[in-house]
């Protein structure tokens, strides 16, 4: 399962499901992704405007 994050500016990137620790809203409203760091060193929050799950064999186009 892979998660799909849609960043305010427009760009996106894909996250493997267990790297990711939680989605909520900040105390301003803004939707924020915490994430695990690449190195396994901690973890990290963006900036996210929406997300999707896409699961095993799911192809998008």
């Amino acid at each position: 399962m892979m998660v799909k994050f849609y960043y305010p500016n427009g760009d996106w990137c894909y996250r493997a499901i267990q790297t990711v620790h939680a989605v909520f809203h900040d105390p301003d409203g803004k939707l924020i992704a915490r994430t695990e760091k690449g190195d396994r060193s901690g973890y990290y929050e963006i900036e996210i405007s929406e997300f999707e799950l896409i699961g095993p064999g799911e192809r998008h186009k």
